[in-house]
């Protein structure tokens, strides 16, 4: 699965109070990175998103699922075989993932990397899949059959053909790690985005907060509503780019792991939060759990707040988001 990046940023684009603003996009984890560092010169701040770009790509060569010398690719390699020892950072990510997972009851679900990928959002897919070859699709989806040892630090999965991946996490989570390196080496204000998992610390060089604006799932070219950032997350998870259509349905991109069919019900969730990566794990389950079910997970966590916008344009917030939207967009 890929979540659709539909959050927009805007920047002071110069310096004031002896700060400077630099910004840089680049391609990591195979996604669009956008790093901007707040710092004293450009020297200095064009070094800091140098390390901001080694950070990432250390951490693409512990969990990526296509890079085969990772950790993760020689986890799946041994799926049915054996347990494989991974460094502790892996583990507990893992572990986090599977937590999630656990809470969710399997709506995010990381074993969804085994799925097949019968679904095609890319115009080529002229009739729906059967039955049959959905439900086959998700026969090495299930978290269940992930067994971890903490003390050893391995992690194995139990049915040959599984496999885990950090898609839905690891850009967040890359996101988060760069953030508190940055605070480390003393950076005050800054933003990693990794394909619409941002981290935002500190402010703008002008002295306000960095502000986020969210797209209108029904004009895209539209924001419903701009919103502030005070060293927080925010993800958005979106359907309504990449779908197809059959018999009048619309079927997105974002699959339920569970049934091997796409989610429907939401056509966008954006979670704003402490951390990019449990921000992202949420906004998925929520766009699979549906409006309901979602909206109950979220209050079990008061730390984040979300934005919920039905297929029908109706739009729903948790109580904590306190902002003042139309209820429904046209």
């Amino acid at each position: 699965m890929k979540y659709i990046l539909i959050l927009s940023f805007f920047l002071s684009s110069y310096c004031c109070h002896s700060q400077v603003l630099r910004k840089r996009a680049v391609t990591l984890m195979g996604s669009r990175f956008d790093i901007t560092i707040v710092a004293g010169n450009t020297l200095a701040a064009d070094a800091y998103i140098d390390t901001v770009i080694k950070e990432v790509s250390r951490i693409e060569n512990l969990i990526s699922d296509w890079r085969p010398h990772t950790q993760v690719s020689e986890i799946n390699s041994n799926a049915g075989i054996r347990a494989v020892k991974v460094d502790r950072e892996v583990f507990e990510l893992t572990e986090r993932a599977l937590q999630l997972s656990k809470i969710t009851k399997g709506a995010f679900d990381i074993s969804f990397a085994a799925m097949d990928r019968i679904w095609k959002f890319d115009g080529s897919m002229k009739t729906m899949p059967s039955p049959e070859a959905i439900k086959k699709s998700v026969m090495k989806v299930g978290y269940k059959n992930i067994i971890l040892d903490k003390a050893n630090s391995t992690v194995f999965l139990k049915l040959r053909g599984m496999k885990i991946g950090f898609g839905a996490l690891g850009e967040g989570y890359a996101a988060d790690k760069c953030r508190d390196l940055m605070i480390a080496r003393g950076v005050q204000a800054g933003i990693v985005n990794g394909s619409g998992d941002m981290r935002a610390w500190g402010r703008n060089p002008n002295g306000e907060p960095w502000k986020i604006g969210v797209t209108n799932p029904a004009d895209i070219n539209k924001l419903f509503v701009i919103l502030p950032l005070k060293d927080e997350a925010a993800v958005t998870s979106g359907s309504y780019e990449k779908y197809v259509v059959f018999d009048g349905k619309r079927y997105a991109h974002i699959i339920n792991p569970k049934t091997g069919y796409p989610a429907s019900g939401l056509s966008s969730v954006t979670v704003i939060g402490p951390g990019a990566e449990f921000a992202n794990g949420l906004s998925t389950s929520v766009m699979v759990l549906g409006r309901k079910k979602g909206l109950r997970l979220l209050n079990s966590f008061p730390d984040y707040r979300a934005i919920l916008i039905s297929d029908n344009g109706r739009v729903i917030s948790t109580k904590n988001m306190n902002i003042n939207i139309a209820d429904r967009l046209d």
